[in-house]
């Protein structure tokens, strides 16, 4: 699909490796819809860099873990602009979640968006998708779907079945509409990393370095247009997954 002149909701599209796919997409012609629960600066910063590249761009907030939102945020999409032609599901909370636990709440956090979110946002979409024939889906995972992180319970199991849902999806809505997932690397730190972490989360690549959210949303880009590419998952991680071999003069 070429992205100019579709409309493309980003949810969690505001900050972070969002707004760079947001930004991406709007530099490719597309108009954008801008999700965002609780960064309204943010997104009104994203939106008047989005509008600055030429196309229309929306920003409305809504929680994707609550069903109901969704379907108000989808028919808003709609009404302004006709349908969404390409949904990115960019939205997550990082959140801490040791097991076990007496605590329930992050867990169900966590796995309400990044789960539930990433399916109700494709549910409310798929149907107009179908009747126009055509309609490319996104999900952003991460390494944690293969590598789980300790203490991050409800993330790694999300990611994982974030990718799981990514194949499903690809089944159920194929032939008219394609769905694909980017596995991102270090590409952003989380907040308060500290100069030992950067460089350690760089030295564990093969190319040891950091990337940039801007490639992330160049792999987002180049799935949306690859159309005999569906059910699949591109890394953007430096060869993050690899880089243990080169640490051991074994390669063991």
């Amino acid at each position: 699909m070429n992205p100019a002149g579709k409309t493309a909701l980003i949810t969690g599209g505001a900050v972070r490796v969002g707004r760079a796919i947001t930004l991406a997409l709007a530099q490719a012609g597309a108009n954008v819809v801008i999700n965002y629960h609780s960064s309204a600066a943010a997104a009104d910063e994203t939106l008047a860099a989005a509008r600055a590249a030429g196309v229309q761009a929306l920003a409305l907030p809504a929680d994707v873990a609550d069903p109901a939102q969704v379907q108000a945020l989808v028919a808003q999409a709609a009404a302004q602009f006709g349908g969404v032609d390409i949904l990115v599901n960019s939205a997550s909370l990082y959140l801490a979640t040791p097991f076990p636990t007496d605590d329930l709440a992050g867990w169900q956090r966590v796995t309400r968006i990044q789960i539930d979110g990433a399916f109700y946002c494709a549910n409310a979409v798929a149907p107009g998708m179908l009747a126009r024939g055509e309609g490319v889906i996104v999900n952003i995972v991460d390494m944690s779907a293969w590598l789980p992180a300790p203490h991050y319970t409800a993330h790694s199991v999300s990611k994982a079945a974030l990718l799981a849902l990514t194949r499903q999806l690809a089944v159920e809505l194929a032939p008219a509409v394609r769905v694909n997932a980017v596995a991102p690397g270090p590409v952003l730190p989380p907040p308060g990393f500290t100069p030992e972490q950067l460089a350690a989360a760089a030295d564990v690549t093969l190319l040891k370095k950091w990337g940039r959210a801007e490639d992330v949303a160049e792999a987002v880009l180049f799935l949306i247009r690859a159309g005999y590419i569906t059910g699949e998952y591109i890394t953007v991680d430096g060869g993050e997954r690899y880089g243990f071999r080169r640490q051991s003069p074994e390669g063991v």
